[in-house]
């Protein structure tokens, strides 16, 4: 699994900028009293320590007896090189999200750009402008401490601050070439998804596909959400998204309210995902006042904010239900 809690994947950069502790078990000892012994007591504790140690461990992840094992850090803070440099450094500010995996999608990238617009001039590429909210996002969860698996990366991009974001065909679906054909494409993804959530033992796991449409030029759409029609939790979550962008649109713009949909859809990747998935588009690409929504900074920012803020309530609906 490519992924990692703390740092996604990226293999040749170090897993963290600060020293680590090395320590041996004892006898009898497993991973859980082992990383208790040193206080790493949290759930994010133990996966970091797979993933720091997953060539040094047994079969079915024991611990050898003589063997010095790297200690995942106890100070707050992660370290994410796909956000970039100035925002690779993140806090871990809670753990509401401790015991939840999410698997972020931005849609298209690498031979496919997805839908195209034009603002003064310039092209607005959907591929670019979906990642950038998607390493947003996976940033405000991290920083809630849940574990974030991003399935479409690019090596360079980061998170970026400009209205315009150039174009590029780098991205890559965890390492592997994105191929041109649509449903190889599609299909991609989803393997990817459902190989890491076959090894994933979190409580609550979920996957989110982010998309811009594209529509007439006129047609000023809101943010609107597709879940599998055969999916309940898909279905509970898509619902407790859009209660929360409406929420915020009648505090932010009361005088504007929000008309964002919510249907069930059968697309591809809904289908073919194992954990609960809901499909987002985020605005349609051609118009005007759309684009503001997707090229101010502030405002992808703050559609990252509202994803993750929908992320913890129906991450707490169901821990309630527990």
């Amino acid at each position: 699994m490519k992924a990692l809690k703390i740092i996604m994947l990226i293999l040749f950069f170090p897993l963290f900028t600060f020293a680590q502790e090395k320590a041996k078990p004892r006898e009898g000892e497993g991973i859980t009293l082992f990383l208790k012994r040193f206080k790493r007591t949290e759930t994010h504790h133990y996966n970091q320590f797979i993933k720091l140690n997953k060539n040094q461990l047994g079969k079915n992840n024991t611990l050898i007896i003589g063997r010095e094992y790297l200690l995942p850090p106890l100070k707050k803070e992660g370290y994410e090189p796909l956000f970039g440099k100035q925002y690779a450094k993140y806090p871990i500010e809670s753990n509401e999200l401790d015991g939840a995996s999410f698997y972020l999608v931005s849609g298209h990238g690498g031979p496919d750009p997805g839908a195209i617009g034009k603002h003064e001039g310039k092209e607005l590429h959907e591929d670019e402008y979906a990642y950038d909210i998607v390493l947003r996002l996976a940033r405000c969860l991290l920083m809630k401490g849940a574990t974030v698996h991003i399935i479409i990366q690019d090596a360079q991009d980061g998170i970026r601050n400009s209205r315009f974001l150039a174009n590029s065909k780098r991205e890559t679906c965890m390492g592997n070439r994105i191929p041109l054909n649509q449903v190889e494409r599609l299909r991609q993804r989803c393997n990817q998804i459902n190989k890491i959530y076959r090894n994933d033992n979190a409580s609550y796991r979920r996957a989110l596909f982010v998309h811009l449409d594209s529509r007439s030029k006129r047609q000023q759409t809101d943010v609107f959400f597709y879940h599998s029609e055969t999916s309940r939790k898909g279905k509970h979550l898509a619902s407790t998204l859009r209660e929360t962008f409406d929420k915020k649109y009648d505090k932010h713009q009361p005088s504007r309210g929000f008309s964002g949909t919510l249907s069930a859809r059968e697309l591809y990747v809904l289908q073919h995902t194992q954990p609960a998935s809901v499909f987002v588009e985020l605005g349609n690409i051609q118009n005007k006042r759309d684009q503001q929504r997707f090229m101010i900074e502030d405002n992808r920012q703050a559609l990252a904010n509202w994803i993750c803020e929908g992320f913890i309530r129906d991450y707490k609906y169901y821990s309630k239900k527990k």
